[in-house]
């Protein structure tokens, strides 16, 4: 591939505001971003266009300004809060002299420093083969323009961009087939829990909501539960005891955030699936963020994309602590508790909560009963 710059710890972060009405609160993100892969911004720049530039993607005026930054403040490394081509890609990074990261390849720069367990290691690397693999034609081209003698059909820069693509789909592959065997054994496990008579429940939740802390106030667990971005990528599973004779598993699950790259979306897939096929969603709000309401949409949307949008919902409105309001409830037009303001920090709600996972526990086995009573050879 072309050389490109070696990644710092300096960052420049660049946001373009193209009219969107919740810019600011972009920006905030890709602070909390940045921090969480661990560098320190040294210097900002908000823009506002109309539409991005081809090649520069922030225009060749403002590339030139910016450039002046990157040197003043001494940046190694650039950071755009949008995806880019990756032709722009190139040409910024071969016109900044430093490493370029969008909003994606951070992400997935994130995912890889947290993954922690097999499967969430095998999963990050697919998807980042798979980004890879979306800037191989480009990254090369400095060695398409290698062309052999009259009359020779391949030159050595050919050659060696065919090899690595060749690579680069076998590594894809063996990926692919080690994760399918990892989700066959997480299949197996999930089918021998819906036999018995346990309720499975996923915690799921914009990143950085406050999902593992209320996961360890549940199960005294010892999960990692940090004020970041994306803290917890590798689903962990607890049994939750409610009272004697019912049966809980809980799951806490990796975080979402708005505009989720799509192929860490399809590699996570198998961890997602925790989500689809729980009987209960603990979807985790952090009621003191300004915008909470525009990450609930956020949540719901990725649910709707993995296909667990159907699956009943408790909405947990977390962190009452830091806002000085009592623990609260709400029913549905059933009876039951749909929504419940608490502090998973203090633990103030947390018996509201039981006591609606305890509803839905009574009202699935009653169903499960139902049926079996009507079709006993079933």
């Amino acid at each position: 591939m072309f050389e490109r710059p070696n990644e710092g710890k300096s960052a420049c972060v660049i946001s373009i505001n193209f009219g969107d009405n919740d810019f600011e609160e972009s920006v905030e993100e890709i602070k909390e971003l940045v921090l969480s892969a661990d560098m320190n911004i040294v210097s900002t720049v908000n823009i506002k266009r109309s539409a991005p530039d081809p090649k520069y993607f922030l225009g060749s005026g403002k590339a030139e300004e910016v450039k002046f930054i990157i040197q003043e403040s001494k940046a190694d490394t650039v950071i755009f809060n949008h995806n880019l081509s990756p032709s722009q890609e190139r040409n910024l990074e071969k016109y900044f002299s430093t490493r370029i990261f969008d909003r994606t390849a951070l992400i997935l720069l994130i995912f890889a420093k947290r993954a922690k367990s097999h499967e969430g290691k095998l999963q990050v690397e697919l998807a980042q083969l798979d980004h890879l693999s979306t800037r191989l034609i480009k990254g090369w081209s400095h060695l398409e323009r290698q062309k052999g003698g009259i009359g020779v059909r391949g030159g050595p820069g050919e050659k060696q961009l065919e090899l690595d693509r060749r690579m680069l789909k076998l590594r894809i592959k063996q990926l692919k087939e080690k994760l399918d065997k990892l989700k066959r054994q997480r299949t197996m496990q999930r089918k021998k829990r819906s036999r018995s008579n346990v309720l499975n429940i996923s915690i799921v939740g914009y990143t950085n909501a406050g999902k593992s802390t209320l996961f360890n106030q549940l199960t005294h667990a010892n999960a990692l539960a940090m004020n970041q971005l994306f803290a917890t990528l590798d689903t962990t599973s607890r049994k939750l005891f409610i009272q004697e004779g019912v049966e809980c598993v809980i799951s806490d699950t990796v975080g979402f955030i708005k505009a989720l790259p799509t192929t860490l979306i399809e590699a996570f897939k198998s961890t997602l699936e925790e989500s689809r096929e729980a009987d209960l969603l603990l979807h985790v709000v952090n009621m003191a963020n300004p915008n909470h309401s525009e990450q609930i949409i956020a949540v719901n949307k990725i649910l709707e994309e993995i296909k667990a949008a159907s699956i009943p919902q408790i909405l947990v409105l977390n962190q009452i602590d830091r806002l000085d309001i009592k623990a609260n409830h709400e029913k549905d037009e059933y009876g039951r508790i749909s929504t419940i303001q608490l502090s998973a920090k203090t633990g103030e709600g947390i018996e509201l909560l039981k006591e609606a996972i305890l509803q839905l526990y009574v009202a699935k086995h009653s169903a499960e009963t139902e049926i079996f009573e009507e079709n006993p050879l079933n």
